[in-house]
């Protein structure tokens, strides 16, 4: 498992829309600090219940004495969002990690636009904070099926009449369907840097309008695995005939990884300590460094360019498509 940095303590539970609480989280020890993180990180919450999920930092990335996060309720929940909503209380102390982050901010970009659906809103809000600080044009577009799902309205509008901040609302129920993303998204430069964050089907439809623009410079956070994914894992399942052995170069060993297991799981039943979280390709936990050989990658994270690289891959989903794969272990 990813390894905790600190203890977390529970400082502060605030409602914030229907179905979504904050956590405000300080350092259990006393004058400590957390570690430092940017705009679009995210960190591991080690709950009570066993369970390990991840969530993006909201508040701004210039301060370290606390971590705010934001938690739906959600209806799909498999004990994690669940148990924060139910069980968890002020005053309890949580082990957390070291914050990651797989979203990371252009800041030097001129102009931004950041799309949020729900509770995808939560990584556009360091994000928002440190362009506006920086006086770059950005444009915010929140999206949610109702205004009262909406989390965080009143902070984002107090950005409203800041210096190249655009703020755009759009609500399912008041417009009377999803929002048009062609017309939303349409009018900007080639330079422009696009970030999407939030349910499935809109961040596909992110893609495809952005792609269909011409946008180069688009960023993605998943919460999910998304079904292309699960549908390309499928449909590679015949051809995964044979095993591959795997070099761990650092560590001096060759391992096989058998039909039907992840790296991530032969490398952990060898004895071989590694990082990870959520298991499915989504947190970044388990990265790690290819020195040879060609990836089939499966996890939700790394863009198309950074497939094509072939410089990481996430052990917890993707295998050796092509050998011998070396890995920096």
């Amino acid at each position: 498992m990813s390894t905790p940095a600190l203890n977390a303590l529970v400082h502060t539970m605030r409602y914030e829309a229907k179905g979504i609480v904050s956590l405000e989280l300080h350092p259990a020890m006393g004058d400590a600090v957390f570690p430092a993180f940017e705009p679009g990180a995210h960190i591991d919450l080690h709950l009570p219940n066993g369970l390990v999920r991840n969530y993006s930092l909201l508040n701004p990335a210039t301060e370290r004495q606390r971590y705010v996060v934001g938690v739906l309720d959600d209806r799909n929940s498999r004990g994690g969002s669940r148990y924060v909503h139910q069980q968890l209380r002020v005053g309890m102390v949580l082990p957390v990690s070291a914050p990651r982050n797989n979203f990371p901010l252009c800041e030097s970009a001129q102009h931004s636009v950041l799309l949020a659906g729900g509770i995808g809103v939560t990584p556009m809000l360091s994000m928002l904070q440190s362009l506006a600080a920086r006086a770059r044009q950005v444009e915010f577009i929140y999206c949610a099926r109702s205004r009262s799902e909406a989390a965080f309205v009143r902070k984002i509008e107090s950005y409203a009449g800041l210096p190249g901040v655009r703020l755009r609302w759009h609500f399912d129920e008041e417009e009377e369907g999803p929002p048009d993303l062609r017309q939303l998204l349409a009018g900007h430069t080639a330079d422009t840097h696009l970030y999407g964050c939030g349910p499935a089907p809109m961040l596909y439809a992110f893609e495809r309008t952005c792609e269909e623009l011409g946008y180069a410079n688009v960023h993605i956070e998943r919460f999910a695995v998304s079904s292309a994914s699960v549908s390309a894992v499928a449909e590679r399942v015949a051809d995964e005939l044979n095993g591959y052995c795997v070099e761990l170069r650092r560590s001096g060993k060759t391992l096989q990884v058998p039909v039907g297991v992840s790296l991530l799981d032969a490398l952990l039943e060898a004895g071989i300590s590694h990082d990870y979280s959520c298991k499915e390709g989504l947190c970044g936990a388990c990265e790690t460094r290819v020195l040879a050989g060609e990836v089939d990658h499966r996890d939700s994270i790394l863009t198309k360019s950074e497939r094509a690289a072939n410089n990481t891959m996430m052990v917890c989903v993707s295998r050796c498509k092509r050998g011998p794969l070396v890995l920096d272990i």
